[in-house]
């Protein structure tokens, strides 16, 4: 890693001092301030994605005249030239960013925030904030940065776990725990990386799956999923968050039939990944009975929430999520370019997936 850089700026909160890359000490002190932070904003998770992609650190700190700071987690891709590289707090498929700043952020700091990313020389600067931060940004926010919708799904944890049981699972998904409760399914959970290979094993049934329901070329499906969820990095996750990674797997006859992956910081758990033979979970409903116990498990660790990821509005996996209580909560992307490159991405998809005639599951 580079010798941090410093650099002073001038705005309406006043003259501001920035360290890039933030240091970890400051970043892990904010980090447990902030009530608030997400699994995906603190220093285990880029350091697990930066290990298993073309990218490197770029966070940066600010330090203000009244003492206060801020750490804005960010990354730029390696080997590239910033006029036609990005700078972003996260990429696709990275999860949600943002800033963590115990206490909040007032109307002028976040603007100070924004009009740094704005002066950055990068062709794309993209900032993914979190649940319940949306309103002081949306109004910082310079006409220039162009704000992408984007919801998460979350589950709420206060009252305990008996609370979200009765008042929050749906009928058909406390219907579809017991049935699995009922049926042969063994469920097994590891915090050590062990069950890593079976997790791929399953996660390479649900791309062939996942292939037939869209259409699609399961040779191009392999080098999508492959490239956004690269071989090694659940195993770096595993290795880098320990015992805050869990990976449930639930067996059938001998068989692996499903498996889940839960991450844990702080008061918030996450539901990152899930793979599963269809063949053998879907009858006796393996993956509800591992949310229902990975839910269970963060209730008991004193966590305020469950997070579920995003889905597509009206999707099935939404529709799946809806049935444990997930309330889809408003986790805006903002997004400044100097060139088209988003909308010459999408025009690009639309044009493949059209040749194809690929189906959005």
């Amino acid at each position: 890693m580079n010798a941090p850089a410093e650099l002073l700026i001038d705005g309406a909160a006043g003259p501001a001092r920035i360290t890039t890359p933030a240091p970890r000490e400051v970043w892990w002190e904010l980090a447990s301030r902030d009530v608030d932070t997400h699994v995906t904003q603190t220093p285990t998770w880029l350091d697990c994605l930066c290990a298993t992609g073309p990218y490197q650190e770029a966070s940066r700190l600010y330090e203000f005249e009244d003492g206060s700071r801020i750490v804005l987690p960010l990354v730029r891709r390696r080997r590239r030239p910033p006029w036609l590289g990005a700078e972003e707090s996260w990429p696709a498929e990275w999860g949600i960013g943002g800033p963590l700043a115990p206490g909040g952020v007032g109307p002028a700091k976040a603007r100070a925030l924004f009009d740094d990313l704005a002066g950055r020389h990068a062709l794309r600067v993209g900032v993914r904030f979190r649940p319940g931060d949306t309103e002081v940004w949306e109004k910082a926010a310079p006409a220039d940065f162009r704000p992408e919708s984007h919801m998460t799904q979350v589950v709420r944890l206060d009252g305990g776990f008996d609370t979200v049981w009765e008042s929050r699972f749906h009928t058909r998904v406390r219907r579809d725990v017991r049935r699995a409760e009922k049926s042969d399914v063994e469920v097994e959970v590891d915090r050590a990386g062990r069950l890593v290979p079976v997790f791929h094993e399953l996660y390479e049934k649900s791309i062939e799956r996942w292939a037939a329901q869209q259409h699609e070329p399961l040779t191009l499906a392999r080098w999508r999923r492959r490239r956004a969820f690269p071989s090694q990095r659940l195993a770096a996750v595993a290795a880098g968050f320990g015992e805050a990674c869990s990976i449930w797997v639930a067996w059938c006859a001998g068989r692996p039939a499903a498996a889940i992956v839960v991450l844990r910081h702080g008061r918030h758990a996450k539901f990152w990944r899930a793979a599963m033979d269809r063949e053998l979970a879907h009858p006796v409903r393996a993956t509800s009975l591992l949310n229902r116990l990975a839910i269970e498990e963060a209730c008991l660790a004193g966590c305020g929430s469950y997070d579920m990821g995003e889905s597509s509005p009206g999707s099935s996996l939404a529709h799946f999520k809806e049935g444990f209580g997930a309330d889809s909560c408003a986790s805006p992307r903002y997004v400044r370019e100097r060139l088209p490159v988003s909308a010459a991405e999408r025009g690009l998809r639309t044009v493949v997936k059209r040749a194809l005639r690929f189906k959005d599951a």
